[in-house]
């Protein structure tokens, strides 16, 4: 029979409940995938939820200030230029930005272009790769006046290589599903997600192949008790977005660190997996799938090495305010305070500002990694 007009479908909670009980534990990183990408109740995809900004539980820098777009719309008209200079003036680029969000990003880029490097901008193509449907939808509406040169597509559905572009992303490999190893009475085991009871909990088995592999390759070296995650999925990414131009850049920014240093640090001894809700810290990742955003600090190591497997090059690793400043970010405030009259958007200006240039400020916390594929 049908089901009834009044039953509801179940909940991410139930649905991973049953899976388990059916099924066995699961990897984290499947756990974790549902968690957030679940096309019904994922962290990420849920139409209701806004996870950004004050009323959400996380800010980004291109929300927190028009300055960290109008900085990279510079830096990306200088990489336009080098490409130029290189391939015979090529007619067209494409910047390609992998989560873009609700468009904050590429409406500050495509705005600056337009405005300061009307050159860059006439020879612009922007696709935008957001896997929540609720998400572009609110993109595709902010973004409406840039529509003739925008185009929302999977980075993983592009068949054909540009001959010149930028793949940009902002806080997306952090947020990649992760998979978690621990050294138990010397031999590593993978931390999955099973049941006690109505609860969902840690459980211990052998490392899946692809993961043993990758512990193997990296000669992954911990201490008992330590815990470790990893993100094959960056790999994954890296090696696709290289493949979407001939010639060109790819521009990483995220939080991490080194990968002796994650290893090495005290404070990092049960890994850097954690749970945010309304901007503050939750002690068990394991509660309500789907309410609260997960994230993991990125192996830059990791990075440059699947950079270097798939032809690219490190040319630029630094923190991001450094990188903001180095690119002219104090320059861009004179100009966009000399050009408004508005005294409370002036304020906003300069108190945003200090978000991406202090020591203590939102991009300190922050790097940007800079990749190039192709002659030099």
């Amino acid at each position: 029979m049908p089901a009834s007009s009044n039953e509801q479908t179940p909940g991410l909670v139930e649905r991973l409940h049953a899976r388990i009980r059916q099924d066995g534990p699961i990897s984290f990183r499947e756990w974790m995938q549902a968690a957030l990408y679940d096309d019904q109740d994922g962290y990420y995809c849920r139409p209701d939820r806004i996870p950004q900004g004050r009323a959400g539980d996380y800010r980004t820098a291109p929300e927190t200030s028009p300055l960290f777009a109008a900085t990279f719309a510079w830096y990306f008209s200088k990489l336009f230029a080098e490409l130029f200079s290189e391939l015979g003036s090529p007619p067209a680029w494409t910047i390609f930005e992998a989560g873009a969000g609700g468009g904050e990003f590429a409406y500050g880029v495509l705005n600056s272009l337009r405005a300061k490097y009307p050159d860059v901008f006439s020879a612009t193509s922007y696709v935008i790769d957001e896997v929540s449907p609720a998400t572009r939808r609110r993109a595709a509406e902010r973004l409406s006046e840039f529509a003739d040169r925008l185009t929302f597509q999977r980075l993983i559905e592009i068949e054909h290589a540009a001959n010149a572009g930028v793949c940009f992303s902002n806080e997306l490999i952090d947020a990649f599903p992760v998979h978690r190893v621990i050294m138990r009475d010397g031999r590593l085991s993978e931390l999955c997600v099973g049941l006690k009871q109505d609860d969902f909990a840690w459980v211990e088995r052998d490392p899946e192949q692809g993961v043993a592999d990758y512990c193997r390759r990296v000669d992954l070296r911990l201490s008992e008790g330590q815990i470790a995650e990893i993100n094959l999925e960056a790999e994954e990414f890296i090696s696709r977005a290289a493949g979407l131009f001939e010639r060109g850049f790819l521009i990483t920014v995220d939080y991490g660190a080194e990968r002796t240093e994650l290893l090495e640090s005290p404070d990092r001894f049960a890994g850097t997996l954690r749970a945010f809700h309304r901007h503050h810290l939750i002690d068990n990742v394991l509660a309500t799938p789907g309410e609260q955003d997960l994230t993991t600090t990125v192996d830059w190591t990791q990075i440059k090495e699947a950079g270097a497997s798939a032809g690219l090059r490190t040319i630029r690793l630094e923190r991001l305010d450094h990188f903001l400043l180095s690119e002219g970010l104090a320059g861009l405030l004179g100009e966009m305070l000399t050009q408004t009259q508005d005294q409370v958007e002036a304020l906003r200006l300069s108190t945003s500002a200090r978000e991406m240039i202090m020591p203590h400020g939102l991009a300190a916390s922050f790097q940007v990694l800079v990749q190039e594929k192709g002659p030099r």
